[in-house]
């Protein structure tokens, strides 16, 4: 168990310096704005090139995978969709925002560090593959869901076009499609960009989770909303579970792609919740309050899954054959 909390105390570590300066340095949310800017637009674009552009193309290719991740989180959202509609009495908005924090997982600042710490550079390809379908799956249902509620009030062919350039044009997406591009062709930039793009690799993750804290601490938990007890079990224990038994029934993937899977579906709920409930103007505080516990929640039960998945208590595959 040593060697897992040694894996995962630094991890959290960093999160837990964010929260404790943000308490202690008196500085305005505003004051994270470049500090995001350089995570989403340099930082993380940086690593996910990198990882996949050394990738072998024929392993990009994996189509069963994704969709089974894909689903999998799409069928979380939908049973905490339907169980938010009966709570809230057929609240389409709210309900919407309650089904994301239960299944969009912070993949983008947490994921990649994660995974790659624990399960190794062979956990780059399911990472950046769970991370560019499931955010693309995420661009699509919010705007769709919101549209349904009345709170977005767009045009149908309005509505489509942003999406699709939400996705096509975000920063993650375009460093997974030149890192495709590269890999296809075995391109490899030269030494001074190569340098250039392992320091900003190299300083994804701090940077990422440094400033989830700080985000956490100046957005304090001021009550415990009673849908959280719907939600930390579906995000941090049922959603892992049902990638974990799709996977299984599915197909025969290599170990690592199984535990990077399940890793990344039992991640906590993503800060980009919070920001969809403000740009709706609903469930704020909530969406807060579910990033936060759930981050809280996921140092024990992340703990647990990676004991269990080194310890070798968890087999690869449920139906092996």
């Amino acid at each position: 168990m040593l060697d897992v909390f040694n894996l995962v105390i630094p991890f959290f570590g960093l999160i837990f310096l964010g929260f404790l300066v943000a308490k202690f340095a008196s500085q305005p949310v505003e004051a994270l704005g470049w500090m995001n800017v350089f995570i989403i637009y340099v930082a993380l674009p940086a690593l996910f090139f990198k990882l996949i552009s050394e990738t072998p193309i024929e392993q990009l290719a994996s189509w069963q995978f994704v969709l089974t991740t894909t689903l999998s989180t799409f069928l979380i959202f939908l049973i905490m969709f339907a169980f938010a509609m009966r709570l809230t009495r057929g609240n389409i908005a709210e309900s919407t925002i309650q089904g994301l924090a239960a299944a969009y997982g912070n993949i983008g600042y947490m994921g990649p560090g994660l995974a790659l710490l624990a399960l190794g550079p062979a956990a780059s390809v399911p990472v950046a593959l769970i991370f560019c379908f499931e955010n693309a799956l995420h661009f699509t249902v919010a705007p769709t869901f919101m549209a349904l509620s009345g709170r977005d009030s767009r045009g149908k062919s309005v509505l489509a076009l942003e999406v699709v350039k939400k996705i096509v044009t975000h920063p993650f997406m375009l460093a997974t499609f030149f890192g495709i591009v590269a890999a296809s062709f075995e391109l490899r930039p030269a030494e001074p960009v190569a340098r250039l793009i392992a320091y900003l690799s190299n300083a994804a993750a701090p940077c990422a989770l440094f400033a989830m804290g700080v985000s956490m601490a100046l957005r304090p938990l001021k009550r415990v909303p009673k849908e959280l007890l719907a939600i930390l079990p579906v995000k941090l224990v049922l959603q892992p579970l049902l990638v974990y038994l799709l996977l299984s029934w599915s197909g025969n993937y290599p170990p690592v792609w199984v535990f990077t899977a399940v890793l990344m579906a039992a991640l906590p709920t993503a800060t980009n919740v919070f920001v969809l409930a403000q740009q709706y103007q609903v469930w704020m505080e909530r969406a807060s309050a579910s990033v936060l516990t759930t981050t809280v929640a996921s140092v024990g039960t992340v703990t647990l899954l990676l004991y269990a998945i080194t310890k070798g208590y968890l087999p690869a595959d449920l139906f092996p054959g």
